[in-house]
């Protein structure tokens, strides 16, 4: 589609497989975001020219018609000779729109990523005795390998395992719906990131981990080094809460209060001046649980409200020269002293058509003033 990146485009009912040339040439547009929000799965549009004897027809709309429920899209961007899966799902609804003139009708193809798939059955009732969350997570995910899915599972630090004796816990609505529960319960977030290569992806259950390696640094007012379009900042001090749970420890008979703090080994701070909580919420329902549940949801609480440092933006893909990824480090430079440094990416959105290949994208982090003496470039 354009001199410097190139699309691969697969689909297929189980196992995706490169689309036909004349598929790729009447592809007009490509929308797809990642974004790192809890229970929100990525999701793509996909837009063609077809005319009402066109192929495509057939190709795509036979997945509404019952015989292949599950159409699977696989779309590739190879970026300076480096390949990104961008998207790894399924279709969901396909929308056609005639026009008199001609080549002017269009195909648009819509769907999400592959916890689309893990969101058809309600299991509810399921047993799991003795089983930590942990355990429950690897169980539920084994049965989805077929569609290439690999689980990267981190154990939580405050494990509880319910005594069987007493009661154990069953499956609660579909597997997406129960795993993005378990996460919630310790802090944790669930989520299906495609690739490294197509036909695989990675579903993750662990912390949020704002730590690792920073992507190019996007900059802004450094003449020649300028590589986004846009960049705006703000801060919403009204939105960080602390919260305090009440815990029972039942061989004292006492209910005592513990404040929850929201930084953690992975969760570091980005800001060298983070913003006081204005509000304190205290968490009563917590007190019928025991020490290590009020904790452990005290800390999903507090991770909610910590990041008040958000940014915006836009960039040219070939002017930045690589793909911006979600979920990862980001650095931002030229901006002034209170928003230069590091920021985690919280979405993208990839805007690709003839001719150009942008992404909008949202910048979140936890203080203001940079912990760095030098942004990396």
């Amino acid at each position: 589609m354009l001199k410097g990146f190139y699309l691969t485009l697969m689909i297929g009912p189980a196992i995706p497989i490169p689309v036909p040339q004349f598929v790729m040439d009447a592809l007009t547009g490509v929308q797809i975001t990642n974004t790192a929000a809890p229970h929100s799965p990525s999701g793509f549009s996909l837009t063609f020219t077809a005319g009402s004897n066109s192929p495509l027809h057939s190709l795509f709309l036979i997945s509404g018609g019952g015989m292949f429920p599950l159409m699977r899209v696989v779309l590739m961007v190879t970026v300076n000779g480096i390949p990104d899966v961008l998207i790894d799902g399924v279709i969901t609804k396909q929308d056609i729109g005639p026009s008199n003139e001609i080549g002017q009708s269009t195909l648009t193809i819509t769907g999400v990523d592959l916890t689309a798939v893990m969101d058809l059955i309600d299991f509810s009732g399921v047993p799991y005795p003795a089983m930590p969350s942990e355990a429950r997570v690897a169980l539920i995910l084994a049965k989805y390998m077929l569609f290439g899915i690999v689980p990267l599972i981190i154990p939580s630090i405050l494990i509880d395992v319910p005594n069987p004796l007493e009661k154990f816990p069953v499956h609660q609505g579909t597997d997406f719906a129960y795993l993005n529960e378990l996460a919630d319960r310790v802090g944790y977030v669930f989520y299906i990131s495609p690739g490294p290569v197509p036909g695989v992806s990675i579903a993750y259950w662990g912390p949020q981990i704002k730590i690792g390696v920073p992507q190019p640094a996007l900059n802004i007012n450094m003449d020649a080094q300028t590589n986004v379009e846009s960049m705006s900042f703000g801060i919403d001090t009204e939105s960080k809460t602390l919260p305090v749970v009440y815990a029972y420890v039942k061989e004292a008979h006492l209910t005592i209060p513990i404040p929850i703090p929201d930084i953690s080994p992975l969760n570091p701070p980005l800001g060298l001046i983070p913003p006081l909580p204005k509000r304190i919420q205290f968490m009563k329902d917590t007190a019928k649980l025991t020490p290590i549940q009020a904790v452990l949801i005290g800390l999903a609480r507090a991770s909610k409200t910590s990041d008040v440092v958000r940014g915006s933006g836009s960039l040219d893909v070939l002017r930045y020269g690589r793909v911006l990824k979600a979920r990862q480090l980001v650095g931002v430079r030229g901006v002034g002293i209170a928003f230069d440094g590091l920021y985690f990416v919280q979405s993208v959105t990839h805007n690709i058509k003839h001719g150009e290949y942008k992404q909008s994208f949202s910048l979140t982090r936890n203080g203001l003033v940079s912990t760095l003496p030098k942004v990396p470039v």
